[in-house]
């Protein structure tokens, strides 16, 4: 029987999966590395800690489901989006990956928007507005603060990529993530020559596109020897980590939306057409469909606030082992009131994108009394979390895009209060699939595609994803969050200009 590689080259590790031709997950692994923060707003990570976890993860999936390597008959690749690995004309390695969550290039998002005659100009050229996590601003921040090393500039990746290049030799990307560069014409899927003229960018720096099933070549002697695979092995184009997601969860089709809790947190709706919000609060990129787009809301810190929150603030869970505060945390929070008494938190740890799109803008605990204890402070940062997510499904909605059923993801998926928190806060039945892989899975079945087990990849969701159960919005809690929400909603203009101070001190030696 064949079988399929998933990798998803994550920010925190790498997963791999192994699926049969039925979408039967047989084996998975995981490797996790180090983010370098060396400025406030600063992450970075080194390439070869992401390679060296994908053959890691490769060689132990392999080991775990004993499938001769003969019977892998494609791979799929999934990473976290944006990231820029810079590469010389040897293709080694220039400096450490700037990764999609970095705020350093705030000075070059104005040059680009500058450079495109307006933000609006801006936006018809590539369906988004410039922002700090996008790929194309880092490459001008290089330009501008490292010219020793843009001078030795040949090819500039984006991570997955980059484990592409080492695969089969050659660069190549694929329009769901190459979408994320702010270089695509997103509504035609290829480079945008005229922006990169306007910047005077060289096209030759950048990958050949293709669409996401599509193979993309087969693995080098070298490659297969470190993989423990064969060079008859096939490797499709794969997908950025929400279009990948988006696949694992079956949204590919009109009417289907999928909310993910990881790190971020991320809307993710498909569309027929390429729907472009015009004030640039969404982003509007090509799916993982061939022919398709999708539009997308991202919070930066969503399940990063959390973390944040239980791993700095919660360390007081006396007895409770490190690895258990997150359950122990959360089932306190079970015990608070919905809405946390009037208390509100902004999860805008790492500034944030939408639908502010503001690098300086800061996180924020808001209505304090003396009534509130541990248990309603966690609850408030998981309602402020979800609250950030109620901004984008608003925003999509308003727009005329149809939200049917959606789908949660992630963190917030495996957790039921959570489940019944994003219920209350939408208003909406949330549904969870049968089993929940991720971005690993979606692009699993993307190599099925691109080796022939299935004709697209609309028919191979149909046949390998299943919805499990429904959670229903609980109608007090949602009368409370619907009263809240306008308040929540107005916190950001309210305290923006003092978080910019804040922000400002911050950044100052």
């Amino acid at each position: 029987m064949a079988h399929y590689l998933g990798i998803d080259v994550g920010t925190s590790g790498t997963k791999t999966l192994l699926i049969d031709e039925t979408g039967n997950v047989i084996a998975e692994a995981n490797a996790e590395y180090p983010m370098e923060q060396p400025k406030p707003g600063w992450t970075q990570q080194d390439p070869e800690d992401w390679w060296t976890a994908t053959k890691k993860t490769v060689r132990a999936v392999m080991k775990k489901s004993g499938v001769e390597k003969a019977d892998v008959k494609a791979i799929g690749l999934s990473g976290q989006m944006h990231g820029s690995v810079f590469l010389d004309r040897d293709d080694k390695v220039i400096r450490p990956a700037i990764l999609w969550n970095d705020q350093r290039t705030s000075e070059q998002c104005e040059q680009i928007t500058s450079a495109a005659g307006s933000r609006e100009k801006l936006i018809s050229m590539v369906a988004n507005p410039a922002l700090t996590g996008f790929q194309a601003p880092k490459i001008l921040w290089m330009r501008d603060n490292e010219k020793r090393n843009f001078g030795n500039l040949a090819k500039v990746l984006l991570p997955k990529d980059d484990i592409r290049r080492r695969l089969i030799g050659d660069y190549v990307t694929e329009v769901s993530d190459a979408s994320g560069t702010l270089l695509l014409d997103v509504k035609n899927r290829n480079w945008s020559k005229t922006l990169l003229s306007k910047l005077d960018l060289s096209e030759d720096l950048l990958p050949r596109v293709v669409e996401s099933e599509d193979v993309t070549g087969t693995l080098t002697s070298e490659a297969a020897k470190a993989l423990g695979l064969t060079t008859d092995c096939k490797v499709v184009g794969g997908a950025g980590d929400c279009a990948a997601g988006a696949i694992g969860n079956g949204i590919v089709k009109k009417g289907l939306l999928s909310t993910s809790i990881g790190t971020s947190g991320v809307m993710f709706v498909h569309s027929d057409e390429p729907s472009v919000d015009a004030s640039g609060r969404l982003h509007t990129f090509c799916h993982a469909v061939r022919g398709k787009w999708h539009m997308m809301g991202v919070n930066l810190t969503s399940g990063g606030s959390l973390q944040w929150w239980v791993d700095q603030v919660v360390q007081g869970l006396a007895g409770i082992h490190a690895a258990k505060r997150f359950e122990a945390a959360t089932q306190e929070a079970e015990k608070a009131v919905a809405g946390s008494g009037g208390m509100l938190f902004l999860p805008y740890l790492n500034g944030e994108r939408t639908p502010h799109a503001d690098p300086n803008a800061r996180g924020a605990f808001v209505g304090m009394n003396l009534t509130h204890d541990r248990a309603a402070m966690t609850r408030s940062v998981m309602e402020g979390i979800t609250f950030a997510l109620r901004d984008s499904l608003e925003i999509i909605e308003s727009l005329g895009v149809p939200v049917r059923q959606i789908r949660a993801s992630g963190g917030g998926s495996k957790n039921v209060f959570w489940r019944q928190m994003q219920a209350d806060v939408f208003g909406k039945k949330i549904t969870t699939l049968k089993v929940e892989q991720g971005p690993a899975f979606g692009v699993a079945l993307l190599a099925a595609v691109g080796d022939g087990a299935y004709k697209n990849i609309a028919q191979a969701c149909q046949a390998t994803i299943e919805v499990a159960a429904e959670t229903k919005a609980d109608r007090s809690a949602k009368k409370t969050y619907d009263k809240l929400f306008p308040v929540y909603q107005s916190l950001y203009g309210s305290l923006k200009d003092d978080m910019h101070q804040l922000a400002e001190l911050q950044s100052t030696p």
